[in-house]
């Protein structure tokens, strides 16, 4: 007779309960989209702002960069001054995965908060700027968003690549055609950015009288 294995708890260990918090689900469970809207992108700004944290000022400047120029995390992370043109008003934006670079328009907003952040923190290379110096990890930059949209109330988990997606539908949504778009973003595939102009609103604008 072959004798049956029983396996039996060891003593002492308890089984874990998987804890479910909204950024563990799929996204589809606590968001129907993965863009931003303009009035969220600047309650996250605010909420910051009136938090009167430490880098309450870093951080609100660096949520309206990613999303005014669709950086990505490493991009925001890693953006050096030297990119900066302050004369010219324009900021040389390097893209990561082996995207397009681009030099764009700084706005006025922009300007005067980067020269803010310039006075504020001590001389480095990098715009946004750790306590050594350094650059910002792009975990740290994910969690400043995060935690901006937190501070804002917003009904849904925030997360920084949603700032770059609500550039793209901000832009498709005033009209811009797609390749302003494509070179805008970086993209090397047209088919990325193809996705913001097929949810524009505005194609359908028209086709009933109001």
């Amino acid at each position: 007779m072959t004798k049956q294995l029983i396996q039996t708890p060891k003593v002492g260990i308890t089984k874990k309960l998987k804890r479910f918090s909204p950024n563990s689900r799929k996204y589809a469970e606590v968001r129907t989209r993965e863009h931003l809207l303009p009035d969220e992108v600047e309650a996250m700004r605010s909420a910051l702002k009136k938090s009167n944290g430490r880098h309450a000022h870093r951080d609100s400047t660096l949520i309206l960069l990613i999303y005014r120029h669709g950086l990505r995390v490493t991009e925001a992370s890693t953006l050096r001054w030297e990119q900066v043109d302050f004369s010219g008003g324009t900021i040389y934006v390097k893209r990561v995965k082996k995207g397009i670079p681009s030099v764009q328009p700084l706005y006025g907003d922009e300007i005067r908060s980067l020269r803010k952040l310039q006075r504020d923190y001590p001389a480095s290379p990098y715009v946004f700027q750790s306590s050594r110096l350094g650059p910002l990890a792009p975990d740290t930059v994910g969690g400043i968003v995060e935690r901006a949209g937190e501070l804002a109330d917003l009904s849904f988990p925030v997360h920084a690549h949603m700032l770059r997606h609500g550039t793209g539908y901000y832009l498709a949504n005033r009209g811009t055609d797609t390749r302003t778009i494509q070179s805008y973003l970086g993209h090397k595939n047209i088919q990325h950015t193809v996705r913001y102009t097929e949810l524009a609103s505005t194609k359908f604008q028209g086709l009933w009288d109001d």
